[in-house]
């Protein structure tokens, strides 16, 4: 039942994350997103059905990935870095906004909207972190890494997920931190 509480305000937050890689992308040039009808606040295209149901079971779960075409963008390693960014932005912009109300009501909202994005920005794949992080690099150490990633990544990411560390998560140990810190920021916390 906890789960529940955080559904609406978890289908709202990917579908605005989402909706940000696709008008960014189609911004920068990039017609993929608009032709999967992606480009749209529509929470039904942007949810996939397995991700939604382990939110619900499971407490973490996942949207539909955005498709890009990378040969579209004028500059395809800068344009992929910023595509990256805006949605984890969006969630950071939305938690921002939804703070300045100072309604409780709305702190489940600035939650997930903080968590979901300081979890993306994890440089693993998928993660929109691992594609922020591999643009970044120098092309030989981006060619080098990605195939790293591609090989491994989602294995790392199930692994610091799903095996304990003490009473939880790797991945929590490490994001924890910085999301009481934006959350006191915010002052919600």
């Amino acid at each position: 039942m906890g789960n529940l509480v955080y559904l609406l305000p978890l289908i709202v937050s990917l579908t605005l994350h989402e909706y940000a890689h696709a008008w960014t992308a189609d911004r920068l040039g990039d017609p993929t997103p608009k032709a999967y009808g992606r480009l749209t606040l529509n929470p039904l295209a942007h949810l996939d059905p397995l991700g939604t149901l382990m939110l619900i079971f499971a407490g973490i779960g996942w949207g539909k990935p955005v498709p890009i075409d990378p040969y579209n963008l004028a500059h395809p390693r800068r344009d992929e870095l910023l595509i990256s960014l805006s949605g984890p932005l969006s969630n950071l912009v939305l938690a921002i906004i939804l703070s300045l109300f100072r309604l409780p009501l709305l702190n489940i909202f600035i939650f997930v909207n903080v968590t979901l994005a300081v979890f993306n920005l994890l440089p693993l794949p998928p993660l929109d972190g691992s594609k922020i992080f591999l643009n970044l690099l120098p092309h030989d150490q981006y060619l080098e890494w990605r195939k790293a990633f591609e090989q491994y990544g989602y294995l790392i990411i199930a692994l610091l997920l799903f095996l304990p560390f003490g009473d939880s998560n790797l991945i929590n140990l490490i994001i924890s931190p910085i999301i009481r810190l934006l959350l006191r920021f915010l002052q919600i916390y």
